[in-house]
């Protein structure tokens, strides 16, 4: 059978989620909404738009993509669960830990529906390849983790892309926005962290989001991770370096719609007790093509066909995400203090 897919947000993301989707013989997009059109209409492709959300999931559907600003994504991922649809919402799942637990609770009257969040750096190829390699123990366990993840500005789309700085919509800035997938990897390589430490400022940009986010973590394990969240990135930048007892990995660009990251590179370096010159033999992958959007959506296919669960990108991700976002928030008191946080873990 077909999968009926429905889009709720056909912005940029919503437009390449489409896209993908249209690449697929068993699934098929049926109907948009956006508000850059006021009127219901049949577009060129046959695909039905409407206005409203509510209007979206009055049509025969199977399952829904949720592409909209962060005030209004858990709310319309609650209304699919309920409606009966399987779920895509894209990162972040929500403003705040509330709005992402709202939709665990949905999720459980509804265990039937499978939910997945679009956490898509997770499928790039250089961070499966470097996930395999520190899973297999080659390299012996991970010390220490330092990424960077910046861009020169907060991301403008068009006449509606302000609300990425204002807080009543978006949550937070550009540590909610870009940097969770940092954060998102972090958590991905090291385990969950039981220390945080951050500064986190709106200094330069003067919106009423932050946009520098500086954070040290450690995890129960003595994991330490470093990060740091800018949108004072001159050069747009994305780097992991990950430090393990036998040897090192870098993962340096990544691959995007705006191509303004540089190349996508895995650098393995790998030590040699007799030589401690501090230049060890290092080998690079450079990656070519980026096929983690379809991936990503095939894994949320295959977990409605085989009914299994998500294995990356569930609802527990989100949360657990979403919850170490905060808690760098909050370990700043000036900002929780500013920003009245402290209701929100």
């Amino acid at each position: 059978m077909t999968l009926r897919v429905g889009i709720a947000g056909h912005g940029v993301v919503g437009k390449r989620r489409h896209q993908v989707l249209d690449q697929r013989s068993d699934a098929r997009v049926v109907a948009v909404c956006d508000q850059s059109r006021p009127e219901e209409a049949m577009l060129d492709n046959g695909v039905r738009h409407f206005p409203h959300y509510q209007r979206l999931l009055e049509e025969p559907l199977d399952a829904l993509f949720v592409c909209l600003s962060n005030d209004v994504a858990a709310e319309v991922t609650v209304a699919g669960l309920e409606q009966g649809l399987h779920v895509f919402c894209e990162k972040p799942p929500g403003r705040d830990l509330a709005d992402i637990a709202k939709v665990i609770e949905a999720e459980r009257r509804h265990s039937g529906q499978k939910l997945m969040y679009g956490f898509n750096h997770r499928y790039h190829d250089s961070v499966r390849d470097a996930l395999r390699l520190v899973r297999s123990g080659e390299l012996g366990r991970v010390v220490n983790l330092r990424g960077v993840y910046g861009k020169s500005k907060f991301v403008s789309f068009g006449v509606h892309s302000d609300w990425r700085t204002r807080r009543t919509v978006a949550g937070g800035g550009i540590l909610l926005d870009q940097g969770i997938h940092m954060v998102d990897l972090m958590r991905l390589f090291a385990g969950e962290f039981a220390e945080v430490k951050s500064f986190v400022a709106n200094d330069y940009w003067n919106h009423d989001v932050e946009d520098n986010a500086y954070a040290l973590m450690r995890t129960e394990a003595g994991v330490v991770a470093m990060l740091h969240s800018t949108a004072t990135q001159w050069r747009h930048r994305f780097r992991l370096e990950i430090t393990l007892a036998k040897g090192a990995i870098t993962l340096s660009g990544i691959l995007s719609g705006s191509k303004s990251y540089g190349a996508e590179t895995l650098a393995v370096a790998r030590v040699d007790p007799t030589d401690d010159s501090g230049d060890p033999v290092e080998q690079t992958t450079r990656y070519n093509k980026d096929s983690s959007w379809a991936d990503e959506i095939e894994a949320f296919v295959q977990a409605i066909r085989t009914d299994k669960p998500v294995e990356s990108g569930s609802s527990q991700d989100a949360f657990e995400t979403m919850r170490l976002v905060y808690r760098i928030y909050c370990a700043d008191p000036d900002w929780q203090a500013r920003w009245n946080l402290s209701d929100r873990l």
